[in-house]
């Protein structure tokens, strides 16, 4: 069940929220427990037992590593994350394993086909990080299976993050307070979401299915692709954490900022400190950091740099281009890193912007490439004269969606925040975005509802990481 979808927005989300309300605080947690084992059921009706089992796995594993100590504690700890990488391992990469063997052996393994349940990537990470931490001990293990269970499946941000540690929402989980306040700032969050998603992502989307659909393509055409697809995976990901942050906000709950205008930067390292940011600071604590981080010699950093972008890569997928894309995005920050600041001080800050965004679009174009052999195409087409500059298919699109291009560049930076915080910076500025707020929030949700109605291109990008 999609956020953006009239399911969720008019019949899920009303009754959960109303009845959640009503309720007492006892009961509140069993509510959005039951609600979101559905609303996951109601997507992927068989994959729920492996949820639950999930779960099952990090309480009971959680409940023995505390009471561990030494060695057996660190192999109990060791235990729970093979079983839950399993299970990852096993829906999420058996194919791309098999279908490699057979390609280098040149055998006929038969695939197993399996469909990716939704979330794994998300719920598995976070369960993983559940049982470190009681591992660690940055917090007691969890004594009430309802409680972690809930951790583990609370569906705002169930299947496609933040990625939340249990360490941030286990007081709320207990002791959480509710307030007008709160709940109008998690309505206006999920509105800004619901609209990045539907009105700008799904807009931007139809060009880069234009694109891939055109047979007669030219070099400008690549470019508008490159540029599309970037601006769409940004407010379709960055739209769905405002949604799920907005959704937190209402139920009692906060969630980590996932992104913090990416595209503003001027390097790839602050690039990758803004963009999903949950993720990146998940594989910054537990693989980078316990492999030493950047306090060891200089042959095991561009280890621990690649070992930890290869996996960023195959995180997102089981396919040769997301490895292929980490391992580009390792070249840069080593580039980066083993440039000295003299040299960096020396290079205007426009030009380091051009750069940033230059070879972020490159990274996207890899990303969204159909195998490694279409990566080295849509480059092809980008940098050679395979393709002609421009032709008459190119400038209509470029004139027909040029309106939008240039809203989705502004939306992108901080500007229209930074406008809205001089305006509340004096009482009557305040009052009038306050009055005018519940009109905003209502536009959204009929701008949105007539494009839900009006079209069936609503996907999301990254379910299916």
């Amino acid at each position: 069940m999609l956020f953006s979808s009239l399911t969720f927005l008019f019949v899920f989300l009303p009754i959960v929220i109303g009845v959640y309300y009503i309720l007492p605080m006892k009961v509140k947690n069993i509510w959005l427990l039951l609600a979101s084992l559905f609303f996951y059921f109601y997507g992927e009706p068989k994959y729920l037992i492996l949820m639950v089992a999930v779960i099952t796995v990090s309480y009971v594993f959680g409940l023995l590593t505390d009471r561990a100590e030494g060695k057996a504690r660190l192999a109990v700890t060791i235990a729970s994350v093979a079983v839950n990488l399993s299970a990852l391992i096993y829906f999420k990469y058996t194919d791309f394993f098999i279908s490699t063997i057979n390609s280098v052996f040149n055998s006929d393994i038969g695939l197993l086909k399996l469909a990716l349940p939704i979330g794994i990537s998300f719920y598995t990470f976070q369960a993983i990080s559940y049982n470190i931490d009681v591992y660690r001990k940055d917090t007691p293990a969890q004594k009430n299976p309802l409680s972690l269970a809930l951790y583990v499946s609370l569906f705002p941000q169930l299947v496609a993050g933040p990625i939340v540690r249990y360490t941030d929402v286990m007081h709320d989980l207990k002791h959480r307070t509710h307030s007008a306040e709160k709940f109008s700032h998690g309505v206006r969050r999920f509105a800004i979401g619901l609209g990045k998603k539907v009105i700008m992502a799904n807009s931007l989307g139809t060009i880069c299915e234009t694109f891939r659909a055109a047979d007669d393509k030219s070099t400008l055409f690549f470019w508008l692709y490159a540029v599309s697809f970037a601006l769409q995976i940004y407010f379709d990901f960055s739209g769905y954490s405002d949604m799920a942050i907005g959704l937190g906000h209402m139920l009692g709950f906060r969630f980590m900022e996932n992104f913090n205008y990416p595209f503003i930067s001027s390097s790839v390292t602050e690039f990758w400190r803004r963009w999903h940011i949950s993720l990146g600071s998940w594989f910054r604590d537990y693989i980078y950091i316990p492999m030493g981080g950047n306090r060891v010699n200089k042959f095991r950093f561009l280890f621990n740099i690649l070992t930890v972008w290869f996996l960023t890569g195959f995180w997102h997928g089981a396919d040769w281009t997301f490895i292929l894309w980490g391992l580009y995005f390792a070249a840069l920050l080593l580039c980066e890193k083993f440039i000295s600041k003299k040299i960096k001080n020396r290079v205007p800050k426009f030009i380091s912007h051009i750069y940033l965004i230059f070879v972020v679009l490159i990274g996207f174009v890899i990303f969204n490439a159909n195998g490694v052999t279409g990566a080295f195409d849509d480059l092809k087409g980008m940098f050679t004269s395979t393709y002609p500059l421009s032709n008459g298919m190119t400038l209509y699109y470029l004139r027909s969606y040029s309106v939008l291009l240039v809203s989705a560049a502004i939306g992108a930076t901080p500007a229209l925040k930074t406008i809205c915080n001089k305006i509340k910076g004096n009482d009557i500025g305040d009052k009038i975005l306050t009055a005018l707020e519940p009109i905003f929030v209502v536009s959204v949700l009929i701008i949105v509802t007539a494009y839900l109605i009006d079209g069936t291109y609503n996907p999301f990008l990254y379910f299916r990481f």
